[in-house]
């Protein structure tokens, strides 16, 4: 009888080592130098030819690829203390791997990891993929490859890993469906555009428990083609810092995004904004919730935009119609933003007759330096994120520039509630705590400013 089990989980045994296919016996020199991209691609061709499994990278080494391809049921397992890097030569990387969806952007058409029409594949492992794209190596003349672009493909799932130093964003989901994200590390600060996570088109999307420090945004949720909506994603249990946005959604948005929702993260060190959502391109954006969230040091921890842009490279040169961007609740979030300067408000904006609708800001508690000065408290003129204001370039917060509030300013905006809105200011500021613009519907149930009751916003319009 023991003899039996014995062989029985021999066999076992057997069965479980017989789907890995370790790279180092298709050819793969792993010697850091060599360029193993062949060895690589053949192992993956393989391992999906004969029904899926684990395309081994092996711990303590480093293998030197240029683009590879992955296939149907691959997991691409990268073990703890190995290392898949990026070549450092732009001519190893494919030009068939589709392109960037953003104007003005084609060096960034290449990347080191592609997949098209591909399903039930993935990348795992406590291992580390390094896109080597140090300036030295990339820049827009050369040329600046993405670490990974997935296009039109189905239940993908990328864990544990750390992915770092892209040359461009490092990652690109295009049109894909049913993609889990969890546990992973984004260190992308070696080159410019160093965005983590982004979902165009994209439906059925869960990430979680894992940390972005990005030179750009760190989640981006966008659209790029009308036919192919953004929707039914959730991010929980993250952590952000970025040069940039922590999560933009919008931009790219010729398509339709909608039911999203954030929770439980933090955001600090964020150069931008924490929450940046803007819709430019005709699609309709509703329906989004975040709540639980934390952020330190994030000059606009809630930036909305509604207006009008051309991002898309395919977009035609007639403008779109503005349709839609409604119904978006925050509620439980924590703001110190004592440390940074006067430019730190919540601000939201529509158009003149393209209202943003439906907003709810609930249970917020904000600390600003304060610094506000009686001429900006006056202000009352502002440029609106107009087509002809844009000048082909993005609704960005310096067009703007310093805001009559220091904690809540909104404009064009119809059906926006306040409750439980507290702010405190470390400095003396002149400005009012919440200032309405051409807001209908505004309503502030429960407000304090440096514990003093808000009864009413200021009206400017």
């Amino acid at each position: 009888m023991k003899k039996m089990t014995l062989l029985y989980f021999l066999f076992l045994s057997f069965v479980v080592s017989a789907t890995d296919y370790n790279v180092l016996d298709f050819g793969a020199k792993a010697d850091g130098i060599t360029k193993d991209t062949k060895a690589i691609q053949k192992a993956i061709d393989t391992c999906s030819k004969n029904g899926g499994g684990n395309v081994v990278i092996p711990s303590g080494k480093t293998i030197v690829i240029g683009t590879i391809y992955m296939k149907d049921f691959v997991t691409l397992h990268i073990q703890n203390g190995a290392v898949l890097l990026g070549s450092p030569n732009i001519e190893d990387y494919t030009t068939d791997t589709h392109k960037n969806m953003y104007k003005n952007e084609k060096h960034m058409d290449r990347c080191l990891i592609f997949a098209r029409n591909a399903k039930s594949f993935g990348i795992t492992g406590f291992g580390t993929i390094d896109g080597n794209g140090y300036f030295k190596n990339f820049n827009n003349k050369i040329g600046r490859p993405m670490l990974i672009r997935f296009m039109n493909s189905n239940n993908i799932h990328l864990k544990d890993v750390t992915l770092k130093n892209s040359a461009a964003w490092t990652s690109a989901w295009l049109y894909c469906n049913d993609i889990l994200v969890d546990g992973i590390k984004i260190i992308s600060r070696v080159n410019n555009n160093g965005d983590g996570l982004d979902f165009d088109g994209c439906t059925n999307v869960r990430v979680s428990n894992s940390s972005f420090d990005t030179s750009d945004d760190s989640i981006c949720i966008q659209a790029s083609l009308k036919e192919k909506p953004s929707k039914n994603i959730v991010v929980t249990n993250c952590t952000f810092t970025s040069k940039w946005a922590g999560m933009r959604i919008g931009l790219l948005s010729r398509g339709d995004i909608e039911s999203i929702a954030v929770t439980n993260c933090t955001f600090h060190d964020i150069e931008d904004a924490g929450l940046k959502i803007q819709l430019n391109e005709g699609g309709e954006m509703k329906n989004m919730s975040f709540s639980n969230l934390i952020m330190k040091s994030v000059p606009r921890p809630i930036f909305m935009t509604f207006a009008q842009q051309r991002a898309c490279v395919d977009a035609p040169k007639e403008m779109y119609p503005m349709k839609a961007m409604h119904h978006f609740i925050f509620d439980g979030i924590i703001v110190d933003n004592s440390a940074l300067n006067k430019d730190s408000a919540i601000f939201i904006t529509g158009m003149p007759n393209n209202d943003i609708t439906d907003i709810q800001l609930n249970n917020i508690q904000m600390i600003v330096a304060g610094g506000g000065t009686i001429a900006d408290a006056k202000k009352t003129n502002f440029k609106e994120y107009t087509l002809e204001v844009l000048d082909g370039w993005w609704p960005e917060f310096h067009l703007v520039g310093t805001l009559p509030a220091y904690g809540i300013f909104a404009r064009h905006v119809q059906g926006l509630s306040v409750d439980n809105f507290e702010i405190k200011t470390i400095g003396k500021d002149h400005r009012y705590p919440i200032v309405f613009d051409d807001v209908k519907d505004g309503t502030i149930v429960s407000a304090t400013s440096n514990y003093k009751k808000i009864t009413k916003a200021k009206y400017i319009n």
